[in-house]
């Protein structure tokens, strides 16, 4: 099982050569992160955006851009669009956001014509965290698109966390459901739909995965609370792998909170399409985007 975020890198290099391929890819963190890559071996890396500044980025990096195949298009929006086509086509394994905004990137993800989104399907964020204060890896949803979550959405953030977990090696992903408090509050939708995913689940419903809700936070991931408390577990509570958020403004504040003030490292990618999207926050260190192509890479069916 993967417990950092180092091995993830390790993990791609192993594996097979993917082409990734960047939308408006002119800020450095993301041209740093993609010559990392291809300096590592597990990536071919297409830049699509102004070629004058891309260059000028290198230039100022010490990178040489002939690593790269350059796409020159100026605008965010048009460079999203050409991006997302080439991967739709088969002429990249991997999509990712560079300096444009998310909801750029996600609409163009969306396309009808070209999109990437599943037949059926619902796009989520799936955030994976290296913290100092948690004794493995930490799997997080939704902290960027889908800002209050139905019932069924939160059914496909509860899989899309199982298969990020299991790419990492969790054979039996443990996923809390979080709610304000661990006993239930039938008049609280995030507690009443956190006992129904946790029964839902031991139904089967969801494959191989042991889930429990509504778990306050603090139980989920602490043991001395769950001994404190004397709460009975199926094995979740104080030693989850998975959170599931039940809006975007807890998953949000979680995020920026493990990364800022607890000083996690983090990667992520969008779920839900038929090729893994890499969605970092264009403030995202070159550390955490490197990672996240790297778990692009190992995703790649």
């Amino acid at each position: 099982m993967i417990k950092h975020l180092e091995e993830i890198v390790e993990a791609a290099k192993r594996g097979p050569k993917r082409r990734l391929v960047a939308a408006y890819a002119q800020d450095s963190h993301t041209i740093e992160a993609v010559n990392d890559a291809v300096e590592l071996g597990f990536i071919e890396g297409v830049l699509v955006g102004d070629k004058d500044v891309i260059t000028a980025v290198c230039a100022d990096k010490g990178i040489d851009p002939a690593k790269f195949e350059i796409i020159d298009i100026k605008e965010d929006v048009d460079c999203v669009a050409k991006a997302v086509k080439m991967v739709h086509d088969g002429e990249g394994d991997i999509l990712m956001k560079g300096l444009v905004s998310s909801d750029k990137y996600v609409r163009g993800i969306l396309n009808k014509e070209y999109g990437l989104l599943i037949p059926g399907g619902v796009l989520s964020h799936v955030a994976i965290f290296d913290t100092p204060k948690y004794h493995k890896l930490i799997l997080v949803s939704d902290a960027a698109i889908i800002p209050a979550p139905t019932f069924e959405q939160k059914e496909w953030e509860l899989r899309y966390l199982a298969e990020v977990a299991q790419v990492l090696g969790v054979e039996q992903p443990k996923i809390a459901c979080l709610a304000p408090s661990e006993q239930l509050l039938p008049k609280i939708v995030s507690s009443a739909e956190a006992y129904q995913l946790h029964t839902n689940a031991a139904e089967g419903k969801y494959g191989n995965v042991l889930v429990e809700g509504p778990l306050s936070i603090d139980v989920a991931l602490y043991p001395e609370v769950v001994e404190t408390k004397k709460y009975k577990t199926n094995g979740v509570a104080g030693d989850a792998d998975c959170l599931l958020f039940p809006s975007i403004e807890a998953g949000n504040t979680f995020f920026k909170l493990a990364t800022h003030w607890c000083g996690a490292r983090l990667a992520a990618l969008v779920k839900g399409t038929t090729k893994p999207c890499i969605l970092t926050s264009r403030g995202d260190s070159r550390d955490s985007k490197l990672a996240s192509i790297a778990l692009a890479a190992i995703s790649v069916k």
